[in-house]
Formats: C-alpha cells, structure tokens, sequence
C-alpha cells in the first residue's frame, strides 16, 4: 500500500491564516522524500471555510513540486463545472512541466450548492458536464489540433501548450463517493478512482463495482484505488484521541455548514443520494467515526490494526491519502504524528505495494 499527504484546509481567517496553513503545509511536505510519502494532493472549493482555501489546487501543488523530488502532484479534485477545458489542459500540462512529469489529474463534479449557485450552475447538470470536461480535457492532452463541439464548449483545432511531459498525458483519476454509475464510468474509461471511507459493505460492492468494470473494458490489471483518510498517531492512545476528536469535530461540522442547502429542500437528478449521505455525516462525530474506523487516530499498533480491518472489509485497495493538518492543528505535532506513521506503521505496508496499471490514449 502506498501513503500520500491531503491538505484540506478547514480554517477561516478568524481561526488561521491562509498564510500560515500553507506554509506550515509546505514545510511538511519537506519531509516526503525522506519519510516515503508518496504524493501529494490538494482540493478545489471556493467561499467556505470548508477548503475555501484552495480555490485552485494547481497553485499550491506547483510550490509543493519543488519541496520534493519523488512524490506525485495530484489534484483531489478539479472541478470541470466551474472551469473551462482550454484551462484546465493548460495549467495541468504546465504542472506536468514544472514538477518533471509528477502531475497527476484528479476529477470530481463537485457537491456544494452555494458554490453552484455562486457561479451560476444547475445542480442538474453537474453529471454532463464532467462527462464533457474530462474528455475534453483529455483529448488536449494526448493529441495536438484538437477538435470536439460539445454542449457546453467547443473548440476547433487547437494545441494546448505547454505539451505535457508524460506520454500519453498525466494519469486521471475520477472522485466519487456513492454513485454506483460514477464507480462504473471510471472503471470503463480506465481511469483511477479516488474515496472517501464510508460503510465498509458498500465501498466493497462499489469497489468492486469499479474492478469489475476495469476488467470487462479490456484495460490492463485491475484498476487502482485510492481512499482518504484523517490520521493521527502518537504512543499514547488517549493523548491521540484528545488531540484529533476537535479537529475531526470542526471539520464534520465544517462540512455540515458549507452543504446545508441540501437540508432545505434542495433536490437534484444528478445527486440521489447526497441528501441521505450527507444528512448522516451531519450526525456523525469523531467518536462514530473512529468506531466505524473510518479515521484513524491512535498508537501506531492501533492504527496499523485499523488498516488492516479497513482494507480486509472493502476487498482491497492500493492508496491512503492521510489528511494530516486538519483546521488548527500545531505544525510540530502534525510533524510527529507523520514521522512516526512512517516509522512504525507504513512499512508495515510495503510489501503489498503494487504498480499502478498504465492508462492508455483513446484509440
């Protein structure tokens, strides 16, 4: 299994900086190359202190580039609804360049009304336009005098520079949390799959959903899955759990804040089961969450179980992403918790360490 470092900012101004999370952030992305972390990954919202920090993660992930020499440079996720395929091609090529062929492509469709109604976009029509952007966006980067007329963009014989550095184009990854069509979709088109931990007998039926899927579409192995997870660690359990239950509180909350519009009456096709998802994490605390091991917070033999049992339950996966520096989080600790990740719980790991299948250019 392979570990990497998310940074979701979950701070307003009143609380901490932008300033002063990005340079902490920064600072422990310093530590990958020598603790084995193995990306690095950054969201995309707007507004709310709920990620409203990092309205492009290109931006950070380009500083982060140059902390490290060995990790990836993944977004998690851009959102197509709310930027333009010429954009998004462009500035993801540029990543490629600038970190020498590390950029890797995370996509998702987005799930908060406020940004949708602050940028003018239908709820309703967020499943076609991701459809439309990431294939769009993937036609710029694997061929030069692109054409494709679709509903929302179109474009005619154009050549995104920069070209990028991997050939074909930077691996895609694609979101989804519930959808057992968006699991399928990713699977079919051969791109990587990105989660979040919920019921570990649904992420396995979806999970295998997705492999099914990769399978039956001819692509090479049997795909490859990511899933997040908020992590901390100290030799004292008790000491752990004190330190992290506000921090996994606030960000809960956060979260509750920023899509409350689904609990007033807000509907949409294209999300069946947001409402009912989300209405369940609003009811959720650290306490629920660490019991269902969908965090994990403790000793490293603690944690190194919860692995285990997570990974057993879903049938497999192949990547952590470890949100790490959560709302106010001191640095110092957020240092600790990963220096002793690395030390007694990841290696523990590695022989189970798979490469990820290749992804091959539209024929």
């Amino acid at each position: 299994m392979h570990f990497g470092l998310q940074f979701f900012p979950d701070a307003g101004p009143d609380e901490k900086s932008a300033q002063a999370y990005w340079n902490e952030s920064l600072d422990l992305i310093g530590l990958c190359d020598s603790l084995g972390y193995s990306h690095v990954r950054t969201v995309e919202h707007y507004f709310n202190r709920y990620g409203g920090y990092s309205p492009n993660p290109i931006v950070f992930l380009s500083a982060a580039s140059q902390r490290t020499k060995t990790a990836k440079m993944l977004t998690g996720a851009i959102l197509p609804i709310f930027n333009h395929p010429l954009k998004i091609a462009g500035e993801i090529a540029m990543l490629d360049s600038i970190s020498n062929g590390r950029m890797e492509a995370g996509f998702a469709r987005a799930f908060l009304p406020h940004e949708f109604l602050r940028f003018g976009r239908s709820l309703d029509e967020s499943r076609a336009r991701f459809d439309e952007g990431v294939e769009q966006v993937r036609l710029l980067l694997e061929r030069e005098h692109a054409t494709h007329h679709g509903t929302f963009h179109s474009f005619d014989d154009v050549t995104s520079l920069p070209r990028p550095v991997q050939k074909p184009r930077p691996p895609i990854w694609v979101a989804s949390t519930s959808s057992p069509e968006s699991f399928k979709l990713a699977g079919q088109n051969g791109y990587y799959l990105m989660s979040i931990p919920r019921d570990a007998d649904q992420m396995r039926e979806l999970i295998g959903l997705y492999r099914k899927s990769w399978r039956e579409a001819g692509h090479p192995g049997d795909g490859w899955v990511m899933m997040t997870f908020q992590m901390y660690v100290d030799r004292d359990e008790a000491k752990a759990i004190e330190t992290y239950r506000e921090p996994v509180n606030r960000h809960l909350r956060y979260l509750a804040e920023a899509s409350a519009e689904w609990g007033k009456g807000f509907t949409s096709k294209d999300y069946p089961n947001h409402p009912k998802m989300l209405e369940a994490l609003r009811k959720s605390n650290f306490d629920d969450q660490r019991r269902d091991n969908l965090v994990w917070v403790g000793t490293p033999a603690d944690v190194r179980e919860r692995i285990e049992k997570f990974d057993e339950a879903v049938g497999g996966f192949d990547v952590s992403s470890l949100q790490i520096n959560t709302w106010t989080l001191p640095k110092d600790l957020a240092e600790r918790s990963l220096r002793l990740f690395a030390e007694e719980v990841a290696p523990h790991f590695f022989a189970r360490r798979r490469t990820p299948p290749p992804q091959s250019a539209r024929a």
